[in-house]
């Protein structure tokens, strides 16, 4: 590792703590934190003011969950402690059904509005109260996690419990791949034989079912045996979501009984998703691609979204780190100077979250039910917990 390269991790290493902390963090606490019902809003415009006070069920978790990660790995700051639980006790308050299948919207005092059919909610509440119970010492919270887990594995395999999207049956690259990451985040608390099975029971249906050596790519969707749906919705490859599922796979590696062979397969994953999704005219990381090459059918198909470029800056710092190949330095490079020149907004705090794809602004909101303080302050804290291990072994 050169003079110059090392001092670029140092920079970046204080750009994504400073900005953690000076801009991101205050932006969401000031304008977002609900401090009379508890929880958090998300619709907020450039300047932080909310056009919406309908409540994503998915942010409660999700902040709960950053507000503690950014209190177990940053500094002990109680002001984060106390946001996440306001989140975590309004999600547990207000955001379940009778049926233990969380909503996916409420209003902004906690009555339901919209319900869907996955368990994403879950996914993120339960994060958020492992998460808490390592920031506070609490351990009902990792039980209560535990429990939610349970619970959400059972609801996946209840037939009908949860109405199917299309009468074609088969496997999800989506839950495959958020289970990675629940599984890592639950073990750092709690313990229990049903982590294990979910981990080689993803693992599993990943390799066997979901990645396609013959296109190089991880599917979003495949038929029972793991075959290519040749169909436009079937071709789809989300080249942000295989990105995050190779760095989800570096860092669940110890986890596993040959961890060298998964984070391999992190690094291949991340090499091939890479390939197909940074943009070589206008840079960035695009949205969708076909794996057979036709012109992809999704209304955004072509536009540059936050988090794949959050997941690349990541996904590049981790594979240089199990790897030291000095091209993943490049590519963490490329996707921070991408990110901070077109997505960090100059005269506002936040990010942007959607711009066309030649990097120019599609509109300038700062927050809705789907973006909001998560995939940018994650980015800001584990690519500087990176940053230190690179700098650590330079």
């Amino acid at each position: 590792m050169t003079s110059e390269q090392k001092q670029f991790i140092r920079e970046c290493r204080d750009r994504y703590l400073g900005d953690l902390k000076e801009n991101i963090m205050p932006f969401w606490l000031k304008y977002g934190l609900d401090r009379e019902n508890g929880g958090v809003y998300t619709c907020l415009d450039r300047d932080g003011t909310l056009m919406d006070t309908t409540k994503s069920v998915w942010f409660q978790g999700r902040f709960g969950f950053i507000c503690a990660y950014a209190y177990n790995n940053v500094e002990k700051n109680p002001e984060w402690l106390a946001a996440s639980k306001s989140c975590i006790d309004f999600s547990n308050a207000h955001c379940f059904d009778t049926d233990g299948h969380m909503f996916f919207t409420v209003t902004g005092d906690g009555k339901p509005v919209q319900k869907r059919r996955y368990v994403f909610s879950e996914c993120f509440a339960i994060i958020a109260m492992a998460e808490y119970a390592l920031a506070s010492g609490d351990m009902t919270y990792a039980e209560k996690a535990l429990e939610l887990f349970r619970r959400t594995r059972k609801m996946l395999a209840t037939p009908g419990f949860l109405p199917p999207k299309t009468t074609q049956t088969g496997y999800s690259h989506s839950i495959t791949m958020m289970f990675f990451n629940v599984v890592l985040v639950l073990k750092k608390v709690i313990d229990d034989p049903e982590l294990d099975a979910q981990l080689a029971e993803s693992l599993r249906i990943l390799k066997d079912k979901l990645i396609s050596e013959e296109y190089k790519t991880i599917l979003e969707s495949v038929d029972e045996d793991g075959h290519l749906v040749d169909t436009i919705a079937g071709r789809v490859i989300n080249p942000g979501h295989c990105i995050e599922t190779a760095w989800f796979l570096i860092d669940a590696a110890p986890l596993y009984p040959d961890p060298q062979a998964v984070r391999e397969l992190g690094v291949k994953i991340f090499d091939w998703d890479y390939a197909w999704g940074w943009d070589e005219q206008y840079g960035g990381i695009i949205n969708f691609r076909d794996c057979k090459g036709f012109p992809p059918q999704d209304y955004s198909q072509d536009m540059k979204f936050w988090w794949p470029q959050c997941e690349t800056v990541i996904a590049a710092l981790d594979a240089y780190l199990v790897t030291g190949e000095d091209k993943y330095l490049e590519i963490h490079k490329k996707a921070h100077d991408w990110a901070y020149e077109h997505l960090a907004d100059k005269e506002y705090p936040e990010w942007y979250g959607y711009l066309h794809r030649d990097g120019t602004v599609a509109q300038p909101a700062k927050g809705n039910i789907f973006k909001g303080p998560f995939h940018v302050p994650r980015m800001m804290i584990r690519a500087a917990m990176l940053c230190d291990d690179i700098l650590k072994l330079s």
